[in-house]
């Protein structure tokens, strides 16, 4: 009896042995394949330059992307700057002309001494402000006889004027400008159209010709 309680516990401890070293075995297998992958993630040191190099790279083109919009805001900032400004300042121009009308209008005052040298100071001071806003580049649209351009001109009606193309500016209501190359405000305008009479003489002249 005892011996075979000798046996049995003999058996027990050699299970255990060889359970340890097959842990022990698995462990040392595990242990060589994380230093396996580690070595492979490892980069080579010209891969390492590689990387750095591209990094550099980057860094240096983003630097210089940020450069040009400085450069450009800053331009932006220097060129139309004074675009506000140069909007508000219309207001003196279009109540100048408007002062000018009133009073060339003024049953009272028409073919008298003190209309004529009043309106010779408004055209002096209009002809200063004209050339402050050339000097800035800022100028006005050129509309009158003109065919209407949408980048420059807004059309605001329609007059029925045979004696030009339709189409064609024959009223400015509000002068237009620009400041360099963009708009400053459009020109409000009238535009010519054919009479009612013409256009239906034509449009009937049209379908009988096509009717033959």
């Amino acid at each position: 009896m005892e011996k075979e309680q000798k046996e049995n516990i003999q058996n027990e401890n050699l299970a255990k042995e060889e359970n340890n070293q097959s842990t022990g075995s698995q462990d040392q297998s595990d242990d060589h394949n994380k230093k396996e992958e580690k070595d492979k993630k490892e980069l080579t040191p010209e891969e390492k330059v590689l990387e750095l190099e591209d990094k550099l790279a980057r860094t240096f083109a983003e630097m210089e992307n940020q450069r040009r919009r400085f450069e450009r805001e800053k331009e932006d900032a220097f060129e139309y700057g004074g675009f506000s400004f140069a909007k508000e300042a219309l207001s003196l121009i279009d109540n100048l002309e408007r002062s000018k009308s009133i009073l060339e209008g003024d049953e009272k005052l028409k073919n008298t001494e003190a209309l004529k040298k009043t309106l010779e100071h408004f055209d002096i001071i209009h002809k200063d402000l004209i050339s402050i806003f050339k000097k800035n580049d800022i100028k006005q649209i050129d509309s009158l006889n003109k065919k209407l351009d949408p980048n420059f001109h807004q059309a605001m009606m329609e007059i029925e004027d045979d004696t030009k193309e339709p189409g064609t500016i024959i009223q400015e209501i509000q002068r237009g400008f620009t400041i360099k190359d963009r708009l400053l405000r459009p020109s409000l305008v009238g535009v010519a159209k054919k009479t009612q009479e013409k256009a239906t003489k034509t449009q009937e002249t049209k379908e009988n010709t096509e009717t033959k």
